[in-house]
């Protein structure tokens, strides 16, 4: 028997990736969301920055101007270190919502608008000891294929990650080293100079990264939910119901109409044969239709039945194989001959009712 894993060579179907997105299973990156989490922070951080140190400044101040033994009243902790707390979400809630908001729209860019009720719901099957024996093996065995692999990326980032920042610190190396003996300002504005090259080259390989591991995550989400060719014509079935029972309701339908059809054969005004393989039913009311109608039509032995109805109804028959094979083949039953056929038919329709009239 083969493996269930190698049969899986089929594409998953627009249903199956439903499915797959309404228990929570997508295809989601937390490097590339972790990246530009970071560099949105980083970004944040740069713009908040300087009303963060005046804010931190004002803080200082009002901490140092209310030292005085005289000033502090214990009695009161609260109404002490309110003010610091509100110096405090001046600095901190600004930052931390934007962050949140952008954190949300990232994640919602990375994975779209999933609601998955069922990873919602709780089970106690998941706190029995054996799920979560098989949890713990699965996260701590070393020599699990997908435990390797996130190591394995883990030390890849932090290797290149790392690198990228020594780089940046060792181009500088010479600034670096003349910060001996210079002023403070001056020093300060060459450390930070080399602090934002670190960053910006620390954020580039993050973001870099970022965008493989999204790769890696779309490759192996798409190999996860690939369909045995089993599974796609079950679910084929599902959608467009059995080929069986479709191919027998189709034959009950076909025998109504065939009924219907072949009920309307007794009303007809003449039937039309080629003599034995075609036979076309015609009927003439000017209160149903402006030409005449073809009201029963039949090849072979569905022929032969419309001849011998036609027989026992005592409806012309005429032989006429130009006429009958054209109107077997243009007109559908039901449906109103065409003008390029008037003529004939209208002969075929004179003669009949000549025979009546003259009988």
């Amino acid at each position: 028997m083969g493996n269930e894993a190698a049969e899986r060579t089929e594409e998953a179907t627009t249903r199956r990736r439903t499915k797959e997105r309404e228990r929570g299973n997508v295809s989601k990156s937390r490097d590339m969301d972790s990246a530009l989490v970071m560099v949105a922070g980083i970004g944040l951080l740069a713009i908040f920055l300087k009303g963060m140190i005046e804010t931190i400044l004002n803080m200082m101040r009002e901490c140092f101007s209310h030292l005085s033994a005289s000033v502090v009243n214990t009695s009161n902790l609260m109404g002490l270190l309110l003010p610091y707390f509100h110096y405090l979400a001046v600095i901190v809630l600004p930052f931390m919502v934007l962050l949140v908001i952008f954190s949300i729209i990232v994640i919602r860019l990375d994975v779209g608008q999933v609601f998955a009720l069922e990873r919602a719901k709780f089970n106690l099957e998941n706190l029995s000891p054996r799920r979560m024996l098989q949890n713990a093996k699965r996260m701590f065995n070393p020599f699990e294929p997908r435990s390797m692999v996130e190591f394995a990326k883990s030390i890849l980032k932090i290797v290149i990650v790392g690198a990228c920042g020594y780089s940046a610190v060792n181009s500088r190396k010479g600034d670096l080293l003349g910060l001996v003996g210079l002023e403070i300002p001056i020093a300060l504005n060459i450390l930070s100079s080399v602090l934002i090259n670190m960053v910006i080259n620390m954020c580039l390989a993050m973001l870099i990264l970022g965008y493989l591991d999204k790769k890696y995550q779309n490759y192996e989400y798409e190999k996860s939910i690939k369909m045995t060719k089993q599974e796609v014509k079950d679910e084929h079935k599902d959608t467009e119901g059995d080929p069986k029972i479709k191919a027998k309701i189709k034959s009950i339908q076909m025998q109504m109409a065939r009924q219907r059809m072949m009920s309307s054969v007794p009303t007809a005004d003449v039937v039309v044969t080629n003599p034995t393989h075609y036979a076309v039913a015609i009927k003439y009311d000017k209160t149903k239709a402006p030409a005449p109608m073809v009201v029963a039509k039949g090849v072979d032995y569905l022929a032969f039945q419309i001849r011998e109805i036609a027989k026992e109804n005592n409806v012309p028959i005429v032989e006429n194989r130009p006429v009958a094979r054209a109107l077997y083949n243009t007109v559908p039953v039901d449906g109103v001959i065409p003008s390029d056929m008037y003529v004939a038919v209208a002969e075929i329709l004179a003669y009949v009712f000549r025979q009546k009239n003259g009988s």
